[in-house]
Formats: structure tokens, C-alpha cells, sequence
């Protein structure tokens, strides 16, 4: 006879499996079987009532806040002109370089991604106007999609960053340092794009593409991204030097950008609808994807699933390489059928004692975990990334996908560097005087 704890476990770990594999919404698929494992543990008398007051709980945080207003800007940076100064400036800084077109849309993507934090924003934005410009260069479109998929997710790992934001919540580590944790890995990523990207294009021939901007016209073409950068020096500076909470530089964030928006005339009145309805209805997906994750977190401790799972890796090895390689091929397999954000919501609680027993720094943790996820959104079957960056250059995905092998090689091998040399992200917020902040 089993206990309503296994029976619990038994039922969260089936349904889920089961609903998405059947394609069913993921917060469906999460919170279903929660509600459902809760009866088998509560009754059904006392099951919605406590499922609710979870799913309310784990929305019910101030620094939540972050997430909706660092959405919202990343809508007005999308409308706001950003973009095309951000491509610019690229161009300025590595227009000298083999395949420069190529790498103008790396950079570009780094930038954008930094400024917004949004990987799928970056993707859009950065590909709408590179993907006809580097076709005019002679870059054929599969080339030109692969180059912008693989490198819009550098964003999620440069800061600011709502996926970092989301592993602080559950961690309860500090977001300062988690940002400037990601620092490290996502220039990383995106020296892997450059690398493999100069590699094609000389097969490829595309060595011609380079430009050669005069000095002056370089001064005057960075001097125009100026406003745009500063929105990275007032986000994350007023967080390091601790003038403003992450919400408030969000909010913040926001404001900026509909100013430079309306400076730049490419954001008028009459946009604010369709910006503020596209902005809300991003948020509440990944809302509700923590509301029902909190829920599924809290009938898991209760079945004790995190400790079965615990036991059972440190049972296989207690060897920290071993049991790491275990945990990033899970996320990595995790990460092609669930987005980000619920998968940290949902593994973070579950790995993160094993890691801190094995004397494995959180901040260390959550930069190699979202940088493992962040490979999951340009991968099939569910990339968003993925899907974006095929709908820009107007391919099919499966055409893209065929392009994107290089890059998706070279991004695993610097993350398990990212995994095995801590340094990389750990140097810069040690040297900075934020950890254990």
C-alpha cells in the first residue's frame, strides 16, 4: 500500500510527463497535476483552498515586480528605434572583422539583450533589420537566421535579466550578484557565436563583407547609441551601488525608455495599446508559470520528492563533477520541452541542496543553470528563439535548424567550461564585494 506522499509524487511526476508530451500549455501541465497530488495528500475539502493560498504566495513578492516592468520595457525598446542604434554601434565595433556583417548582428544581439534582457525581443528586433542587410552583403538567409537565433539568448545571461531575477526568488541569492555572475558566460556566448560564425563565413567566402567607417562617422554613430547604452549604467549601476531595488530600476527602465521612445519619434500615443496589451499578455504567462510552480514546489517538499532526489544522486556518486554533468544533461533535456522560467521554478529547489553539499557557490549554480536553459529556447521542439528568428527571415524552422548545429556545439562546449571553471562567474561580483551580499 502506497503512502499519499508516494501517491503524490506518483501523480505529479505521470501528469506532467503526460500533459506535455500531449502539447498541453505548460502551466496547465504544471498546475493540474499539483491540484490533483494535492487531494491525494489533503482531500479534496482542503486541496483548492491550499493549492490557491500557494499559487498567491508565490506571486506575492515586491521583487516579482521586476519581471512585469522589465517586460514592459523591453515592448518599448522593441517599438522604440533602440534597435537600429544598438546595430549601428555594433557595426562601429566589429565592422573590421572577418564575415563584419555576421558579426555585427552578435554584437548587436549582445547589445540589445543587454539592454532589454529578452532574448525573443532581441531576436525580432535585431533580425528585422539584419536579415535584409546582410542579404544585400551576399550572406544567404539560412547563414543570417543561424547567426541571429544563436545569439540572441546572450541576453538572458547579460544584465539585467528576469531569468536571473526568477533563480534570486527561489535561491534567495543576491540579484546584484547574480547579474555581474552573468557577465562572464554570456560574453562567452557570444565569443562562441563570433568564432563559429567567421569559421562559415570564410568557408563560405564571406570574408569581403568588412566595413570601414571613418573615424569621425564612427564617434558620430556611437555618440547616437549613447542614450540607449546608458539604460545598462542606470539599471545596473543604481542596483550595485544599492540607490535602487531591481523593481525600482524596472520601473525606472520603463520610463527611460518611453522617453528616448518619444525623443526618437518611432513611439507615438496611439502605439501604447497594442505595447502595453503585447507587455501583458507576456506577464501573465510567466505569472501564472510561477503561481502554479509554487503550488508544484510546495506538494513536492511535502511528498519529500527533492530529498528521494537528492539521495538518489548523491546514491549514484559523490564525485561534484559526476553529479553536475548528471544535473546539466537533465536541464539540458528539460530545457528543449520547458521554457526557462518554470524550470527553475521547479529543478532550482530540487538540485540546489545536492550542489551547496558538494560546496558548489549558488551564484555559481544559478550561472551555469541559466545559461544550460537559455540553450533550451533555441532549440526545437518549443524554442521561442527558435521560432522567432525562422519567422524573421522568413524561413521554416527545420531549414534553420540545419544551419544552427555549429553554434549550438560550441555554446554546450562553454557551458560545461562555464560549469568546470568557476572563475568565469564567479570573478567579477567576488571582486566587486557581492557575494555572500
Amino acid at each position: 500500500m502506497l503512502s499519499p506522499a508516494a501517491v503524490a509524487a506518483l501523480i505529479l511526476v505521470i501528469g506532467i510527463v503526460v500533459l506535455i508530451v500531449a502539447s498541453v500549455p505548460v502551466a496547465i501541465a504544471i498546475g493540474l497535476p499539483s491540484l490533483v497530488a494535492a487531494m491525494a495528500v489533503l482531500g479534496p475539502e482542503n486541496a483548492a483552498q491550499a493549492v490557491s493560498q500557494r499559487m498567491f504566495t508565490g506571486t506575492n513578492s515586491f521583487t516579482l515586480l521586476a519581471i512585469p516592468f522589465f517586460v514592459l520595457a523591453g515592448s518599448l525598446m522593441n517599438s522604440g528605434g533602440i534597435a537600429t542604434r544598438l546595430i549601428d554601434a555594433a557595426k562601429v565595433l566589429v565592422g573590421r572583422m572577418p564575415a563584419s556583417m555576421a558579426n555585427t548582428n552578435i554584437a548587436a544581439n549582445g547589445l540589445f539583450g543587454a539592454v532589454s534582457g529578452a532574448a525573443v525581443a532581441a531576436a525580432s528586433a535585431v533580425g528585422t533589420v539584419m536579415t535584409p542587410k546582410m542579404k544585400e552583403e551576399g550572406y544567404s538567409r539560412p547563414y543570417s537566421a543561424a547567426v541571429n537565433v544563436a545569439s540572441a539568448p546572450a541576453g538572458m545571461l547579460i544584465p539585467p535579466s528576469n531569468t536571473f531575477i526568477v533563480y534570486s526568488l527561489v535561491s534567495s541569492t543576491s540579484i546584484a550578484a547574480l547579474f555581474m555572475a552573468g557577465v562572464g558566460p554570456g560574453l562567452l556566448w557570444v565569443l562562441a557565436c563570433v568564432i563559429v560564425a567567421t569559421l562559415l563565413a570564410r568557408k563560405e567566402n564571406y570574408k569581403r563583407n568588412q566595413v570601414h567607417p571613418t573615424f569621425k562617422q564612427s564617434l558620430i554613430v556611437l555618440w547616437r547609441a549613447v542614450p540607449s547604452l546608458l539604460m545598462i549604467v542606470i539599471v545596473v549601476g543604481g542596483i550595485l551601488a544599492g540607490w535602487s531595488t531591481p523593481t525600482e530600476s524596472a520601473a525606472i527602465a520603463v520610463v527611460y525608455c518611453l522617453v528616448l521612445g518619444f525623443a526618437y519619434r518611432t513611439i507615438k500615443i496611439g502605439d501604447m495599446g497594442e505595447i502595453l496589451l503585447k507587455a501583458t499578455r507576456t506577464t501573465s504567462i510567466v505569472m501564472l508559470l510561477i503561481a502554479v510552480s509554487a503550488a508544484l514546489s510546495w506538494v513536492m517538499a511535502f511528498a519529500k520528492i527533492p530529498q528521494m532526489i537528492s539521495d538518489g544522486l548523491l546514491s549514484v556518486s559523490d564525485s561534484k563533477v559526476v553529479i553536475l554533468l548528471i544535473m546539466m544533461f537533465i536541464l539540458l533535456l528539460i530545457g528543449t520541452v520547458m521554457d526557462p522560467t518554470p524550470a527553475i521554478l521547479i529543478f532550482v529547489p530540487i538540485f540546489l541542496p545536492v550542489v551547496i553539499e558538494l560546496g558548489v557557490d549558488p551564484v555559481h549554480f544559478g550561472a551555469m543553470v541559466v545559461m544550460n536553459l537559455s540553450v533550451g529556447v533555441i532549440t526545437p521542439p518549443v524554442g521561442n528563439v527558435l521560432f522567432v528568428g525562422s519567422q524573421v527571415a522568413g524561413l521554416r524552422v527545420e531549414t534553420v535548424i540545419k544551419h544552427l548545429w555549429p553554434y549550438l556545439i560550441a555554446i554546450i562546449i562553454a557551458l560545461f567550461v562555464v560549469v568546470f571553471v568557476p572563475q568565469i562567474s564567479i570573478w567579477l561580483p567576488t571582486t566587486m564585494g557581492l557575494m555572500g551580499s
